[in-house]
């Protein structure tokens, strides 16, 4: 069941968001060659405990880490480790933040250093396709709205969505409903109500949509190696329009 938010509640939420929005700010300035995806989980980390908030991830179903690091071919859900981050490299830093008791989640795809035309395509396509599923997320839309406008612009690109990882609602726990992926059919699914509070996150590939799982049953790589990049943001839906939670700007 959907539990909308209140205007009230959904203030509430904001200092959990922008705790995130915060952390991904500070990664932007360090982001280059040599960086380790650790360094990355050590500022965040610290970066959170000293607002008041807790690493969600931490502990959850048995995840170690305050953020999900994953590099180039990595879709999701990567560990952070000591390796050294290389030029052209893409990485996607996930962070989810919980604070008086509310959720914030963001997604942010970087590149290291100077990256290929390629991976600088890939990179814009995808964030673009963030901004066109919240564009369209308004009171009375239907979700496949949404999704449809998104899958399309990827893949009049060239690129696949991802069909087995999922956004979802957001409140007092990361996962709550609704849950959808990130295509669809106009006209199709749910609509969207005032004081809904989900994500919006694609994860958009070079290659086949399609991904395999690691042995250590959390990462999520493509299946032919190609690179994947990812964006994501909370969002409440308000009678006046989609309100970002997780803005960086």
């Amino acid at each position: 069941m959907v539990t909308l938010k209140s205007p009230g509640e959904i203030e509430q939420m904001k200092p959990a968001g922008a705790i995130v929005a915060a952390c991904h700010r500070e990664i932007a300035k360090m982001i280059r060659p040599g960086v380790t995806t650790w360094d990355i989980e050590e500022l965040v980390d610290d970066m959170l405990r000293r607002a008041g908030a807790r690493a969600y991830t931490k502990g959850y179903n048995g995840y170690k880490y305050a953020t999900c690091a994953s590099v180039n071919d990595v879709i999701a859900h990567g560990f952070p480790n000591k390796t050294p981050l290389k030029n052209g490299d893409l990485v996607k830093i996930d962070i989810v933040s919980q604070l008086d008791g509310w959720v914030g989640d963001s997604a942010w795809c970087y590149g290291v250093g100077e990256l290929s035309p390629a991976a600088e395509k890939l990179m814009r396509v995808t964030k673009e396709c963030l901004y066109i599923g919240i564009e369209r997320a308004v009171v009375g839309n239907r979700i496949g709205d949404a999704m449809h406008a998104l899958q399309k612009h990827a893949e009049s690109n060239g690129y696949s969505i991802v069909r087995d990882l999922a956004a979802h609602g957001v409140g007092r726990e990361l996962h709550e409903e609704p849950t959808f992926i990130h295509i669809g059919a106009p006209g199709k699914g749910f609509r969207f109500k005032e004081g809904m509070v989900f994500t919006i996150e694609p994860m958009v590939n070079e290659g086949t949509w399609r991904m395999t799982i690691d042995a250590d049953g959390w990462t999520a790589r493509t299946a032919d190696g190609k690179l994947s990049a990812q964006f994501e943001h909370t969002i409440a839906i308000t009678k006046d329009g989609p309100v970002i939670l997780t803005a960086q700007e």
